[in-house]
Parts: C-alpha cells; structure tokens; sequence
C-alpha cells in the first residue's frame, strides 16, 4: 500500500510540474491583440442575414500560427451550403404560409358572414 501511495504521489508531482512548464511555454490564454492596419478586415453583413456568398467571399488571412488553409476553405463551404439550404426552406416555407393563407381566407370571410 506505502508504494501505490508513493507512486501516486510522485505522479501528482511530475503532472504538476508538466502542467507549470506548459503553462509558461504557452502562455496564460490572454486575448489576442488587435488586429495589424495592413491586415484585411474580415465582415460580414450587419444589416441582413448572412448568405452563402458572404462565407464564400470571406478571405481569412495566413499566419504562422493559423490553421490549415484546406480546412478552413471546407469548413466554409460547408457553413455556405447549410445558409443557402436554410435560406431555400425559409423561402419554401414562406412561399407554403402565404398559398395556406389565401386559400383560408376566403373560408375565413365566408365563416364570419354566417355567423353574423
């Protein structure tokens, strides 16, 4: 028993000490400073709803430390495709509501006339 207690105590020790040597090596987490003037904003729409043209349009700049180009390239496609699948339903059913309201309302006059 005195030696699991003993290995067990020495692993808290070394994971510790790999913990404070990684927090040192990277950092303590704080917020990435702004961006520098000559880099290229990235926007999208304030005033509307983002489109899949906008996430295809964006163009995200290159670091050192950045990600890999082909996976942000699909992933953005991806994000593309399910806006613009959205935005076909919302049509879609759109388009549904306004066919449901106008055959109702005819009923809808005809229901009050009787019951008046």
């Amino acid at each position: 028993m005195g030696t699991f207690i003993g290995f067990f105590l020495a692993l808290v020790v070394i994971s510790g000490v790999l913990f404070l040597i990684a927090s040192f090596a990277f950092g303590r987490g704080e917020e990435m400073a702004a961006a520098p003037p000559d880099s290229t904003p990235v926007e999208l729409p304030d005033d509307r709803p983002v489109s899949g043209a906008d996430v295809r349009a964006l163009r995200l700049s290159v670091s050192a430390r950045g990600y890999r180009m082909g996976e942000v390239d699909w992933v953005l496609e991806q994000l593309a495709h399910s806006l613009e699948e959205r935005d076909r339903l919302l049509a879609e059913r759109d388009r549904e509501l306004t066919e449901l309201r106008a055959v109702q309302a005819p009923a809808n006059r005809a229901a009050e006339v009787r019951d008046a």
